[in-house]
């Protein structure tokens, strides 16, 4: 278990290459159909990181559009050690299909990703203890990475708790950093109806019963 008090080691004068700028786009290759990056359907109001070094960053790097995907900055950084837990919620219902991340080829790239869907109430605590959803083992690459998740664990997800346990440094750099976050899938806008037919079912036990006495008693004579 991890203590996360607050100090800086001063590991911002890191100057990572950029890939990107010397011949083919490795990242092009995994780009997904936009109208099925659930970009719009994260709600940002509610989007929280635990252990960050800068506020708001978490946010600011699940806000990056596609286009923005290579762009180092805004960057999320851990702060008191390697670990960062994110807790994402929708708008609605997403079927996952894949969590779509950029990190680099340094020793600060997160290495393994848990995981959990439907539970917003994770501290750090109680991620290390529960079993999750998935465990997804993620690369020390710099290419923008496309990992698929088991659909049928994520076919009804309206939030998903993010645990990055730990990076590629086995314990030497203590700070891990995130410049992409997305999310691939299907979104599915909670359906109301059930509740209000509900509603006015109960607003009018009269006609209910009516409707039940009816039934019960056509047909059957009582002696």
């Amino acid at each position: 278990m991890s203590n996360h008090h607050h100090h800086h080691d001063g590991h911002d004068g890191h100057d990572h290459e950029h890939d990107e700028a010397h011949g083919h786009d490795h990242s092009a290759d995994v780009e997904p159909a936009l109208h099925t990056l659930l970009y719009k359907q994260i709600d940002f109001s509610a989007l929280i990181t635990l252990n960050e070094e800068e506020s708001e960053s978490g946010k600011a790097i699940c806000k990056k559009t596609w286009a923005e995907r290579l762009n180092r900055e805004p960057e999320l950084k851990s702060l008191a050690d390697e670990q960062i837990l994110m807790h994402i919620p929708f708008t609605g219902q997403v079927r996952l299909h894949s969590i779509i991340l950029r990190t680099s080829q340094s020793p600060s790239a997160p290495k393994t990703l848990k995981v959990y869907v439907n539970r917003n109430d994770l501290d750090f605590h109680a991620a290390e203890e529960l079993r999750p959803t998935q465990v997804l083992e993620l690369a020390q690459t710099s290419e923008v990475q496309e990992i698929p998740v088991r659909r049928a664990l994520f076919n009804t997800t309206q939030h998903l708790a993010l645990f990055f346990e730990d990076n590629f440094s086995q314990g030497d750099e203590d700070v891990s950093r995130i410049s992409y976050l997305a999310f691939k899938g299907t979104f599915m806008k909670l359906n109301k109806e059930p509740v209000s037919v509900l509603f006015e079912a109960a607003a009018n036990p009269a006609d209910h019963q009516a409707i039940v006495g009816t039934k019960m008693g056509s047909g059957h004579q009582i002696e």
